[in-house]
């Protein structure tokens, strides 16, 4: 009875409770494509009570208080299940990453800034949370690639990547933040603007493209893209005129205005219109170390 009571208590406390692998069958997707795998647990020295099984993508976003680790995306994988002592169980998981999901690798190499990775979280015997991280990378859609191709084509130079939690009205976004891709211009360009950065907010059936110039939310220039355009495009030439649209535009503007544009060009500039606390970012937020460590290690 005394030792039923003393195992009890240390299972309250996480000793001797179940351990939990990840195992994804492939680290690599792209926005809106698949993460699969499977969850293995195995039973501690005791009988565990597992409320849930779940996942959930973590990343870091710049905020107003500094930058913040937290999930943005959260799927069940299993309900209510009793986990034996010293039992083995795997479980199987599928689901799709958002289609907004920030681009954290191009060409299998990693963008400096960004970090991404799949949280496992278990709910056991109403206490503690036992968990796994492992990192995943993102790759761009066809569409995303020609832009971002296109832009390396003509000169422009990759700096940094980040998130910024905030929305752009007007935009189909979805999640509390977006991501600003910042390139130092090209030769021919320098004259012009010293850097742009590009933000994609991307759906099922387009992308809409937001280059922002020399960080002034004063000036930025959208366009809308269609994925099934990736294949049928010259994106260098494309591309090409968006920047002498935006040279042409603050030459003969005299100030940093932005772009009226018309058809698949929305005007109106970023400033002012991102909404503070945009909901479901912070109150995610993970504060376990390993996330930092986990992090630190894939920027390194």
């Amino acid at each position: 009875m005394e030792d039923a009571l003393f195992k009890r208590m240390l299972g309250a406390l996480g000793v001797g409770g179940p351990s939990v692998d990840t195992v994804l069958n492939d680290p690599h997707t792209h926005p809106g494509g698949p993460i699969t795998g499977r969850v293995d647990l195995t039973g501690g020295s005791h009988d565990s009570s597992l409320e849930h099984v779940t996942l959930s993508l973590v990343t870091r976003v710049e905020t107003a208080e500094g930058d913040v680790t937290g999930e943005f995306h959260r799927v069940t994988v299993s309900g209510p299940l009793h986990l034996a002592a010293g039992q083995e169980l795997s479980i199987p998981f599928h689901f799709e990453v958002p289609w907004e999901a920030p681009v954290t690798a191009v060409h299998g190499r990693p963008l400096h800034g960004m970090v991404m990775g799949v949280r496992t979280e278990v709910s056991v015997d109403q206490a503690v949370d036992k968990g796994d991280l492992d990192p995943i990378q993102v790759e761009p859609l066809p569409v995303q690639h020609r832009i971002l191709d296109a832009l390396q084509q003509l000169g422009f130079a990759f700096q940094t990547a980040d998130l910024e939690h905030g929305h752009i009205a007007g935009s189909p976004q979805t999640l509390p933040f977006y991501q600003e891709i910042e390139f130092r211009s090209a030769p021919q360009y320098a004259h012009a603007f010293a850097s742009i950065e590009l933000t994609f907010v991307t759906t099922p059936h387009a992308a809409e493209v937001i280059l922002e110039f020399d960080g002034s939310h004063d000036t930025v220039h959208r366009y809308t893209v269609h994925h099934s355009s990736a294949d049928t495009t010259d994106w260098p030439g494309q591309v090409d005129a968006w920047l002498q649209q935006a040279v042409h535009h603050r030459r003969h503007s005299g100030h940093h205005g932005s772009y009226g544009g018309h058809d698949d060009h929305d005007g109106g500039g970023m400033g002012g219109v991102l909404l503070g606390a945009a909901g479901g970012f912070a109150a995610g937020y993970v504060a376990e170390e390993v996330v930092e460590e986990l992090f630190e290690e894939e920027e390194d």
